[in-house]
């Protein structure tokens, strides 16, 4: 049955590679992935556009005064929070680093502001790494298709881990990120449009 859902979302999203946020070097995905919490990529997309021209190293950020990363990432939401994490992370990359993002998760979990999640946005889109992320749409869709009944982050994280094939880790994240996103919402899923609904443990719920 996971074979065969595999082979329909590789039908419905072909994968390209993209990655949902805008970035030019590692430290600027791992930033972007940083605001990202709690917040849409098409806002943070919008947000890193304009921060990256006016903080385009991470030294900037480390001689920044706060309160003016705070009002370039305001629009982020929680950017008292996440400006402190964005100066703090760049002050680690550049004094225990050399300036490289690292690729390993334990370092980069180390890091201000960093979770699983975040980190292994970066371990597959800078590294190519094999990582599941389990984003608000994974967990969801994950559940509805009965891949897994765990509320925990990190115990849907292992548990994809387990019952998916290494090789369709990124390509379902995104693939099931981008279904979440169009068809099945967390409120008013589409479900009659939805191709995948002879997978659907939770139609009833629709």
């Amino acid at each position: 049955m996971i074979n065969e859902l595999l082979k329909a979302l590789d039908a419905l999203y072909p994968y390209d590679g993209k990655c949902f946020l805008n970035y030019s070097t590692p430290w600027q995905l791992l930033f972007a992935t940083i605001l990202s919490a709690q917040c849409t990529d098409d806002r943070v997309n919008i947000v890193t556009a304009q921060l990256f021209k006016d903080f385009p190293s991470l030294e900037s950020y480390v001689t920044a005064n706060l309160s003016d990363l705070e009002d370039a990432v305001k629009q982020t939401g929680f950017f008292r929070n996440k400006a402190r994490h964005l100066q703090t992370t760049a002050r680690l990359l550049l004094s225990q680093y050399n300036g490289q993002v690292p690729s390993d998760i334990t370092e980069l979990t180390s890091l201000s502001g960093v979770g699983r999640k975040t980190a292994n946005v970066v371990r597959g889109h800078i590294y190519g790494i094999s990582s599941i992320v389990v984003d608000t749409h994974v967990k969801r869709v994950s559940r509805r298709l009965g891949l897994t009944q765990h509320n925990c982050p990190i115990k849907i994280e292992y548990e994809l881990m387990e019952k998916l094939p290494k090789a369709h880790w990124i390509r379902y994240n995104q693939q099931v990120i981008t279904h979440g996103r169009q068809i099945c919402k967390a409120q008013r899923p589409l479900c009659t449009e939805c191709t995948l609904k002879k997978f659907c443990k939770k139609l009833q719920e629709c």
